[in-house]
This record gives structure tokens, sequence and C-alpha cells, in this order.
């Protein structure tokens, strides 16, 4: 590469000499050499992020959805046409049935993930900062953790009859589960060598909580914190099918029984755009929280 340029910055009637000469192996063939290096590992990483990419995703779902129904290769009794779901929707909304229904489902998603954010964070701090905490917390929630929430209606329903209550109490256990768990893998995980340094500087209790311990677990809290907001729009389609009288669940099992297709697809975009904008919104809120970190995502 150095005998290239060497060729390429000479003058005329020099090229030879130049080829005659040996390689040199001075600066400016080390600094070619790390800049070369530097250029390499940079390809390692996926690249600048480009904006709005990840409604690529969903578009060309859209796309694809669109273009079957217009070729005819997609039964609308199977799948109705996007626009035909738009036009229903549109009608359910002027009705006022629809608002209705998506602001009760947005009200106890609300409930439910509340209290299973708070159960969740309490829980992990409890037993990641204490070991008697550790020791009576961790097995009793990896059991629960074992045990598959949704077989535990028919108890609920029991417990706390059939009214709202058991469909926050669900969707908060669903929620804290994950938060508890990243939560505290998160908090166990800190190097202890964290821990010597606080005790050297003598920092107290509240100190090494809020400068090491908080900063250390913060990137397991957004991954449970993402997958408890998934949880809590799971688990509210199941249960709204379950002797509730509004509801996006109750429209769809409404929906069920008199055969409307286009309804049932509805109530799913619906649940799925309400998923996808709450997890965008931890996702922004986690750039914003942990800007300080460098990472293939920034």
């Amino acid at each position: 590469m150095t005998d290239t340029v060497s060729e390429q910055l000479a003058p005329p009637g020099t090229a030879d000499a130049v080829a005659a000469d040996p390689p040199t192996t001075g600066p400016p063939a080390t600094a070619t050499t790390t800049t070369t290096t530097r250029r390499r590992v940079r390809r390692l990483a996926p690249g600048k992020r480009l904006p709005y990419a990840r409604l690529l995703g969903p578009a060309l779902l859209l796309v694809i959805w669109s273009v079957a129904n217009v070729t005819g290769s997609l039964d609308p009794r199977t799948l109705p046409a996007p626009w035909t779901v738009v036009r229903t929707g549109a009608h359910l909304w002027s009705s006022g049935t629809l608002s209705t229904d998506v602001t009760e489902s947005l009200w106890r998603a609300a409930q439910g993930f509340a209290i299973g954010l708070t159960v969740g964070v309490v829980l992990a701090l409890l037993a990641g900062l204490s070991r008697i905490g550790e020791a009576v917390i961790d097995g009793t929630v990896q059991i629960n953790r074992s045990v598959p929430t949704l077989g535990l209606i028919p108890l609920f329903i029991l417990w706390l009859g059939i009214g709202e209550t058991f469909k926050v109490a669900i969707i908060a256990i669903v929620v804290y589960v994950p938060i508890y768990l990243n939560l505290y893998s998160a908090l166990s995980g800190i190097d202890h060598r964290f821990v010597e340094l606080g005790e050297v500087l003598r920092l107290s209790r509240w100190q090494f909580i809020r400068q090491i311990v908080i900063p250390g677990a913060l990137p397991g809290f957004f991954v449970g914190l993402r997958l408890g907001v998934t949880g809590s729009w799971l688990s509210l389609v199941v249960l709204e099918q379950i002797n509730a009288t509004n509801g996006l669940g109750y429209m769809m099992f409404q929906a069920q029984n008199y055969g409307q297709t286009d309804v049932i697809v509805l109530g799913l975009l619906i649940y799925g755009v309400f998923g996808f904008a709450s997890d965008s919104v931890v996702r922004i809120l986690e750039r914003r929280v942990l800007s300080w970190r460098r990472s293939l995502n920034t």
C-alpha cells in the first residue's frame, strides 16, 4: 500500500526509482496501519441508527396484507382487507362503543401495571440488597414464576370475586415477575469491587444505593419494564373475555359469537398498537436515562 501511494505522489520519471527503493517502516506506514485497523473495527458495529426503522417491519406486513387482498389470494372471510378493518373501526368509534372499550382496557392495564411495577421493584430491592430478604423472597417468587399465571384465574375468582379486582390482580402478577427477575439479577450482578470502593470512600447506605446500586441496576430494570409492559397487554386480552361487560377483549368475544372477523382483527390491531407504543415509550425513556452508556443501540 505504501508503494502505491509513493508511485502516485512521485513526480514523472521517478517511478522506477521509487519502485527500486525498499519499503519504509517509518511513522507514515504506522499511521496507515492504525487507520486501517480503526476502519476495520468500526465495520463490526451495526452502523448508524436509522430514524423510524422499527416501523419498517409493520409497514411491510401491511403492504403484503393489502396486496394479498387485492389479488384475491387471501379470502376476506378469513382475514378482511385493511381498509375494511379501518372502516369498521371508524363506525364503532363514531357510535361510541369503541372509545368506551379502549378507555376501560387502558384503565385496567394501567392499574395492574402500576401495582405490579411497585411490587416488583420493592421485592427486588429487598432481595437484592439483603441476605435475609433474598432468603425469604427469592424462593417464593421463583415458585410463583413456575406456576402459570393464567392458571390462577379460577382461584382468584373464588378469592376476589368475578369483578374487576381479580383482573387487576392477575395483570399485576404478570407484570411484577419479569420486573423482579431482571432487577434482582442486575442487583446481584453488580461488581463487588464497587462495593469495596464505597466502603473505602465511607459512603452511607443511601449514598451507596444512589451512586452505585441504582446506576448499575438500571439497564436490567428497563429490560424487565419492557417485558412487564408487554405482559400487561397479553394478560388483558384473556381477562377481558371473562365476565366482562366492556373492554377490547369483551368486544372481540362478542364479535366471535356473531362471526365478525373484521371486529376481531380490529381488536388485535389495537392491542398490537398499544403494545408497540408502550414499548417505544419505554425505549425512549431508557435512552434518555442511560444516555451515559455507550452501546450498539446508540
